[in-house]
């Protein structure tokens, strides 16, 4: 029995990988044999034949950004042309449109705005609430975050208890990247140490928010780092039980200052299938078509990966990165259906919401023609 066959098998009896079994797992090029490994714990986790995707919207408030990383193409400096900040009413038509579709989940990021008071982000929480009660936000990534802890001079406890009573419900894994401090710091070095990251979801966890985790590949990294960067989420995990779900994918580098090679859909499914053999925690792996493209979406279902992540009615970041796989509803229930899975709207809670029988379509198409 080869040394990645012992590994998969310790696996696929419940025993946890360690940072050395991750390093040969992400050094190994038996890509099926590490999929098939992740596909039967994860149709142990989920042994019904369902993919789950959420009907979603991600709303760009502004594009304000003194944190400068070399791989966003999304990015204004304060002033410059072409720099922005939504209206209230703007936000507020975006969502009504994304409610008018039967969607559940607002994605609200932007940069980090120097300017912006911290009682914007309170008043337009509080605004989105009152017109939009059951609207789940799941919004602001750990950058935003401490950059309001910094410019309201709250504590990072006090910050974020006061934008989850204002309607912020959870919070996104953006800005993870690589959980180690050599590649951050190449990469986007006023973001912030790996365990600022942590710290932001184990605080929001804390109090009683679940958050998410997400991770990219192909900046450099070693991978070691990678597999590093999984078992810093696992520890989180660990501690406060708040992640519902991992979401990898592949750095972008068309439009940016950042130069390198794209990362093969080999290489991603196998970042999937580790994944899943990885975080034995975390109940959810997603899919991410949005940087891979529908077929290797597809794909992702038999290596390790439970859902298909949101419709995006917008997704301004990673299109302007030169990535423009927009997918509908009507669409993404079609895929799955493809794959041989049933498809099923969930929350941002993955609680199911409807199940679609054979055939059945989604009412509309939630697509956004920009």
């Amino acid at each position: 029995m080869s040394h990645i066959d012992q590994i998969l098998e310790k696996a696929l009896n419940g025993e946890r990988l360690t940072l050395e079994d991750g390093i040969e797992l992400f050094e190994s090029n038996e890509v099926e044999k590490i999929g098939q490994a992740a596909n039967e714990i994860k149709k142990r986790l989920h042994p019904e034949p369902i993919t789950t995707f959420v009907i979603g919207r991600n709303i760009n408030y502004s594009n304000v950004c003194d944190t400068y990383c070399r791989f966003c193409a999304f990015y204004k400096k304060p002033g410059e042309e072409g720099a922005y900040v939504l209206s209230n009413e703007e936000i507020l038509h975006k969502i009504q449109e994304l409610v008018d579709v039967g969607g559940t989940e607002v994605l609200m990021q932007g940069g980090t705005h120097p300017n912006l008071p911290f009682d914007y982000y309170l008043n337009l929480l509080r605004e989105i609430k009152r017109h939009f009660p059951n609207i789940h936000m799941h919004s602001f990534s750990p950058a935003e975050i401490l950059k309001m802890k910094e410019i309201s001079g709250l504590t990072l406890e006090e910050t974020i208890r006061l934008l989850h009573e204002a309607g912020l419900d959870s919070l996104p894994g953006a800005g993870a990247e690589i959980l180690d401090d050599r590649t951050r710091m190449k990469i986007s070095k006023k973001k912030g140490s790996w365990k600022d990251w942590i710290k932001v979801m184990k605080t929001a966890n804390k109090i009683g928010m679940t958050t998410t985790g997400t991770m990219v590949i192909g900046f450099g990294e070693s991978m070691e780092e990678r597999a590093l960067h999984l078992i810093r989420i696992r520890e989180a995990q660990d501690e406060t039980g708040g992640f519902l779900a991992f979401i990898p994918w592949t750095f972008q580098p068309d439009n940016t200052n950042l130069k390198a090679e794209k990362v093969t859909p080999e290489e991603y499914l196998k970042t999937v299938a580790i994944s899943r053999l990885m975080l034995d925690n975390i109940p959810n792996i997603q899919s991410s078509w949005v940087t891979m493209g529908a077929e290797v979406g597809k794909q992702s279902l038999f290596y390790g990966c439970n859902d298909f992540g949101s419709t995006m009615m917008e997704e301004n970041v990673v299109s302007a990165a030169g990535t423009t796989h927009k997918v509908n509803t009507n669409l993404i229930i079609q895929l799955i259906r493809e794959t041989g899975h049933i498809p099923a709207q969930r929350n941002t809670k993955y609680e199911i919401l409807h199940i679609f029988d054979q055939d059945e379509k989604a009412e509309k198409d939630f697509i956004m023609q920009n």
